[in-house]
This record gives C-alpha cells, sequence and structure tokens, in this order.
C-alpha cells in the first residue's frame, strides 16, 4: 500500500481545490492500472491564518508504487494548483505502508495539526526520519498537512461521509446553478442522516459554494449511501464528475478539554465556566459575554455571521453554568456551541412596600430602603424568581456559520438535552 498526502494547491481568490486535484490524481493512478482504496478529507486546525476556507488536506491510499504515485501526483500539482498566488504553498508526501500502520510518531503529528500550530522544519524532518519522499512548490508548506493526512487514517477513530460533485472546466468562476427546491426536497429524504445540506429558517444551499473553483456542490452525512442518494436528486447543471471522502468533518475532533485560565490562541477548546456578566450586543451585531472559574476569566463572542445563534447567547444570565466550545483567538472564544449546564432562576430587586406596593429607594448607604410615601422600610434587596426563556443543553451555530469540523448537535452522542438548528 502506499499512502499519498496533498495540500494547499487552492487559492482563496484564484479558485482550485485540494480535493478535486486529490480525484484528478486518484483518476490517473487508475488510469496507471492501480486502485485507489480509499480518499480521506481532513480537516486540519481551523485557526491557521494560511488556510483557505475548510483547511482540508487530503489523502488517497491506493495499491500502486511509491514511485509512480510520486510522478503521478507531482505532475498534477503542477499542472492544477494555484502557485501564481503567493499564498498558495502546495505540499506532496508519498508514504509507503499500510495506512493503518504508520508510525506512532505521524499518527501524533496528525492529531496536533487539528489542534495546534506545526511548522514545515518539524514536518520535513518527521518525514524524513520516517522514510518518506515529500515535494514541495513555492515554499512548500503544504507539506504540514500533507504529512498529517498519511497520518490521519491512524489517528482518528470517527469518521464521517461528503459526497463532492464537480462542474465542468468551462463552467468554473460563473454562477452556479443547482435548483433550491431539489436540493430542499433532497435534505429532507435523508435527514437528519445527513446534515447541513441546506439551512431551513433561512433557505440558503449550504451545500453550494460562492467561491470560484470546481465544486458545485458537497453532500455530508454519517452514511456515504446516503450523501449518493442526496446527491441523486438535486437537479441543476451538469455533473463533471463526482468523488466520495471519507472525513473527519462533524466530529469536534479539534476540540480539547481546558480550563479558563490556561488557554492560548489559535486553539479550540471546550471550556466550563459561570456567565460572569450579562450578553453585550455591541457595533455589527456581535455579542459578548464572560465566564470565570475559580477567579479566572475569559471572554466569549457569538459574531453576526451566526445569526440566529446569538438570540440564545443573549439570553443568557449572570450565574447560568455552561460549556463553551470553540477557537480562541485574541484571547477571545469564539463560540461555535455551548450546553446551559444549570439555569440561574432568582434575581434581587429593590424591596416593595407591604403597605402600597411600590418599589422602595435606598434609605442610604448600609440604611436599607424606605418607602418614601408611606415610611416602611426594609433591610435589603428581595429575592425573586425570574422566567427564563432558554433550557438545559446544548446549543449551536446555524448551519450557514458552521465550521466544517464541528459536530452537528443533529449526529448526537452529547451530554445532555440538544436543540439543534437545521
Amino acid at each position: 500500500m502506499t499512502v499519498v498526502g496533498l495540500d494547499d494547491t487552492d487559492s482563496r481568490t484564484r479558485g482550485m481545490c485540494t480535493t478535486y486535484l486529490a480525484n484528478v490524481v486518484a483518476e490517473a493512478l487508475v488510469g496507471t492500472g492501480a486502485n485507489v482504496e480509499e480518499l480521506l478529507l481532513v480537516r486540519l486546525n481551523p485557526a491557521i491564518e494560511h488556510k483557505t476556507r475548510g483547511n482540508a488536506a487530503l489523502a488517497i491510499h491506493t495499491d500502486c508504487g511509491p514511485e509512480t504515485a510520486l510522478e503521478v501526483a507531482s505532475e498534477s500539482i503542477e499542472r492544477l494548483s494555484e502557485t501564481d498566488d503567493p499564498n498558495t504553498q502546495p505540499g506532496l508526501v508519498v508514504a509507503s505502508g499500510d495506512p493503518e500502520a504508520v508510525p506512532d510518531p505521524i499518527a501524533e503529528f496528525a492529531c496536533r495539526a487539528l489542534r495546534e500550530r506545526l511548522t514545515l522544519a518539524e514536518a520535513l524532518e518527521l518525514a524524513d526520519t520516517s522514510g518518506y519522499t515529500h515535494r514541495g512548490w513555492a515554499g512548500g508548506r503544504g507539506r504540514i498537512g500533507a504529512l498529517a493526512a498519511v497520518g490521519a487514517g491512524r489517528a482518528f477513530s470517527e469518521w464521517t461521509a461528503e459526497l463532492i460533485a464537480y462542474r465542468e472546466r468551462e463552467r468554473w468562476g460563473t454562477p452556479r446553478r443547482a435548483d433550491p427546491d431539489s436540493v430542499l426536497r433532497a435534505a429532507d429524504s435523508e435527514y437528519p442522516t445527513v446534515w447541513d445540506t441546506v439551512d431551513r429558517t433561512t433557505g440558503d444551499m449550504v451545500c453550494v459554494p460562492h467561491t470560484p473553483g470546481p465544486v458545485l456542490y458537497g453532500i455530508r452525512g454519517d452514511d456515504s449511501r446516503a450523501v449518493r442518494r442526496v446527491a441523486e436528486r438535486i437537479e441543476g447543471e451538469p455533473v463533471a464528475t463526482s468523488a466520495l471522502f471519507t472525513t473527519n468533518q462533524g466530529t469536534d475532533a479539534h476540540l480539547r478539554e481546558g480550563e479558563i485560565g490556561s488557554v492560548g490562541d489559535g486553539r479550540a477548546y471546550r471550556l466550563e465556566g459561570m456567565v460572569s456578566n450579562p450578553p453585550e450586543t455591541r457595533r455589527g451585531g456581535h455579542v459578548f459575554f464572560e465566564i470565570e472559574d475559580e477567579n479566572e476569566r475569559l471572554r466569549c463572542a457569538a459574531f453576526e455571521p451566526t445569526k440566529r445563534f446569538r438570540d440564545r447567547v443573549r439570553a443568557l444570565g449572570v450565574g447560568d453554568r455552561i460549556t463553551a466550545c470553540g477557537e480562541v483567538s485574541a484571547g477571545t472564544l469564539k463560540l461555535e456551541k455551548f450546553a446551559v449546564r444549570e439555569l440561574n432562576r432568582t434575581a434581587y430587586r429593590n424591596p416593595r412596600c407591604p403597605d402600597c406596593g411600590r418599589s422602595m429607594e435606598s434609605a442610604g448607604r448600609r440604611q436599607g430602603y424606605r418607602c418614601r410615601d408611606c415610611s416602611t422600610s426594609a433591610e435589603g434587596k428581595e429575592r425573586i424568581e425570574i422566567d427564563r426563556d432558554l433550557d438545559v443543553g446544548w446549543y449551536e451555530v446555524p448551519p450557514t456559520a458552521r465550521r466544517h469540523v464541528a459536530k452537528p448537535l443533529v449526529r448526537g452522542g452529547f451530554d445532555g438535552p440538544i436543540h439543534p438548528e437545521r
């Protein structure tokens, strides 16, 4: 067996897609008489600044010899990569051996690639130590992700599926044609096994990208047969070719357990804490609040693109105990989902006068409260029960705002009630 790892062949502005290039390589390998057993689409750390939208690396599992695989993959990268973009630095790693038998350091590297910032120097040293062949173009930073993709088959135990349909070459860069009604019907036919195909509140076709490039749509789910059935029901422009990928999308593999006082930028966490100040909506529609634990505080944010999720965040109150999940950047946790563990259902207000029923006023520092009209008094504020517009359980951003690697609540396996977004 041979594993071919690819990364960083696309561009934010010029297009291309590393999944497309991986499929081209796979088809070329089949053309040499080899078998391709599996295509892996591996989402890496979503906080890396060099990434294009999804920070995906690809691995091809084939019975082709490593020398031929290197030659075929190199030719496709040189022909199709968007290296005119100075931010595109393609990388290729070719490893001989069973994907499930990669050395421990390679599997560990793959795990870290979802949760840390890794260096090219470390990747090259590890590839050389393991006897892997590698090539880089325009700096070759993509060899970090390519090596992580090589180790992903052993590193991760939870996998989902995505079928990606590609456009005819002459249509690249033109508006995509996918019939919205057929997409919605197809999505409903296999939900919840197939998820994040559409946003049923806004009507957005989440599966159809807006960036330039070869992808027409991508259908994600827990079962490869179900994603194929959804794809077959979508009406629109002709599909040039398609590929089925095994992927770590929708698994929360990027989240690490942490404590509020020890978080670091560029990493994603699952944190326990208590809401310490009321959520505040600021300019641009972004919502901010803080959580605390053992005298340590962390700012959390639900940014405007998370849309209706912000209403859930605004419903939080001081004293609520929550689990917050998301990436930390510039000392702020960017919320992907949160779980309400315990709601604070009490509040304090100025006491009511027992005679006239009006709210008493402060009588001065440490002098309690007094009714100006009736001269009645009370020692302190009174405790009241309040209604809450929130229930215990998990809440998430809508499909339009979800990161590829983030786990949708509808997939299940969460430690509490769920309130999924569709």
